[in-house]
């Protein structure tokens, strides 16, 4: 005999937002800079160095800062 709870889907897990908010989406602070936008920094000093490889954590951190200090 099968035993149907064993052979059953797991049910997936849900996301549920504050239960004062519904439907309502979290935005993160305009204080975090995007990734995307960081990314384009960091290239821009890349090319601004000639791209000469080999520097992309400096330029990555460099890139990070500037965003911040704005």
């Amino acid at each position: 005999m099968i035993d149907r709870k064993v052979h059953q889907q797991p049910k997936p897990n849900t996301v549920v937002g504050p239960k004062s908010s519904p439907g309502k989406m979290t935005m993160m602070p305009n204080t975090v800079p995007s990734h995307d936008r960081i990314k384009e920094r960091a290239y821009e000093l890349y090319e601004s160095r000639g791209r000469e490889p080999g520097q992309d954590e400096q330029d990555w951190l460099r890139a990070e800062q500037e965003i911040l200090k704005r």
